[in-house]
């Protein structure tokens, strides 16, 4: 799974593949239960789809590209734009559908 900062997203959204992104916290709670399940679906699509966590801590701009107010925030990102999005600690079949739908 990527670790994506303020340094590299440019160059992983240009990617033609859909782009999932886990903006996260380490004092998050819900971040916290929501990182293996993030794991787990990373695992499970391969390189299909390229995975990858923000930490909202140390990086702002997607955060004000995307108007990401919530977090865990799971971004699905397409040719740069925002495909999709989920808020909240959610589990590993509702990421898969929403992959789905948006890949």
């Amino acid at each position: 799974m990527l670790k994506i900062t303020d340094d590299n997203y440019s160059e992983i959204l240009s990617q033609d593949k859909l782009v999932v992104i886990d903006v996260w916290a380490t004092w998050c709670g819900p971040c916290q239960r929501l990182a293996p399940i993030i794991a787990q679906v990373a695992e499970e699509v391969g390189d299909s789809v390229v995975v990858g966590k923000y930490n909202a801590e140390n990086n702002e701009e997607l955060l004000e590209r995307y108007g990401v107010r919530n977090i865990p925030t799971i971004l699905f990102i397409r040719h740069g734009e925002v495909a999709d999005r989920l808020t909240g600690a959610v589990n590993a079949a509702k990421i898969k559908e929403y992959i789905n739908k948006n890949s």
